[in-house]
């Protein structure tokens, strides 16, 4: 293992949220924990009966972070061989160094990052491929959003030639989904484009402002920010057309074709086509197989309580959750997948 991992992202542990078993036998967990930097470096650590997994996700204002109290309330009664606790993370680079060093052994991560950090490429070029971590599912997209001012005259990718184009956050995934989509209509992000490096809110408040024309957005749709701007400016969702997916997912693995509903946004009066990547669990390859797969059985058994308790699994099914996978599978993921049959 790399062992990397800073003194900043382990203190983030101590932020933790432990939702732990409500169940009445003397071995279930107690109704709360605290998760700190000093978690232990093995595969996971018993609890009673059952294997403490602690589940890194994002801030506690994000998805990740309310998708996997989800998990944590609904399936910690229901799992035979383990129990899950929830921290708050810098997301999917951190959550990729949290396992890595054996700090968390389950993570919700974007699948393109979790394949730059298998490859050792783009955002983990510097400090080389991790091979510490497995897929084991799928549970949702994360759909690129390209937003357009209607009235500069953009309706289509190619169009931003020229342009002022916010990519979000230097060095984020959005920016290389950015550089990617870019480059399959032929665009160079660095000369093609007045590149603009701004988060969600500050590229809305930019467009709003009439001081940028466009901005790559990744995230679940609808997304905020964009909903903020659709009812202050008319906004033009641009289409990521069957030739240009295909081309992306030929080069890039971890993407797969989506569809922004129309009425998602204020004025979408169609759907409009695109690309998306997925938010992903993954799992230390030290867990042993036989408590990945318990999850993922327990997972599926229950979705319609996971269902209920966050709109995100309602896109969750066995052949999304192989899908839209970057890097190989836990061997416990592989063995429920291929079981059911949606894996070959």
């Amino acid at each position: 293992m790399k062992r990397k991992l800073s003194a900043l992202l382990c203190g983030a542990l101590a932020l933790s949220l432990a939702l732990s078993a409500c169940g009445g036998s003397a071995s279930s967990a107690p109704a709360a924990s605290a998760a700190g930097s000093t978690a232990a470096s093995a595969p996971a650590a018993a609890t009673g009966d059952k294997t403490k997994l602690t589940l890194g996700t994002g801030g506690t204002t994000g998805t990740y972070y309310a998708v996997g109290g989800v998990m944590a309330t609904v399936l910690n009664d229901k799992l035979g061989l383990s129990n899950l606790t929830v921290t708050s993370t810098g997301a999917s680079k951190a959550n990729i160094q949290l396992v890595d060093d054996g700090e968390a052994q389950l993570a919700t991560v974007q699948n393109d990052v979790m394949y730059y950090a298998y490859k050792g490429t783009d955002l983990f070029a510097e400090e080389g491929a991790y091979d510490s971590f497995g897929t084991v599912a799928c549970l949702y997209d994360e759909t690129c959003q390209v937003v357009a001012l209607a009235d500069k005259g953009i309706n289509s990718i190619a169009d931003l030639k020229g342009k002022s184009v916010s990519v979000g956050d230097a060095g984020s995934g959005v920016e290389f989904n950015a550089r990617q989509i870019l480059a399959a209509y032929g665009l160079d992000i660095e000369k093609d484009i007045k590149k603009v490096n701004a988060s969600f809110g500050d590229s809305a408040e930019s467009m709003k402002d009439g001081k940028i024309d466009a901005a790559f957005v990744t995230a679940g749709a609808p997304t905020t920010a964009v909903v903020d701007l659709s009812t202050a400016k008319s906004i033009k969702i641009l289409e990521i057309d069957d030739e240009h997916a295909d081309k992306l997912m030929k080069e890039y693995p971890f993407y797969t074709k989506a569809t922004i509903p129309s009425g998602t946004y204020t004025g979408q009066d169609a759907d409009v086509k695109t690309v998306s990547v997925q938010a992903t669990l993954i799992a230390s390859m030290d867990v042993p197989e036989d408590v990945i797969y318990d999850l993922c059985k327990t997972m599926f058994d229950n979705l319609d309580a996971l269902q209920s308790g966050h709109d995100k699994f309602k896109e969750l099914n066995p052949e999304d959750a192989v899908a839209g996978a970057s890097t190989p599978f836990h061997p416990g993921a592989e063995k429920y997948f291929k079981e059911i049959g949606a894996l070959k």
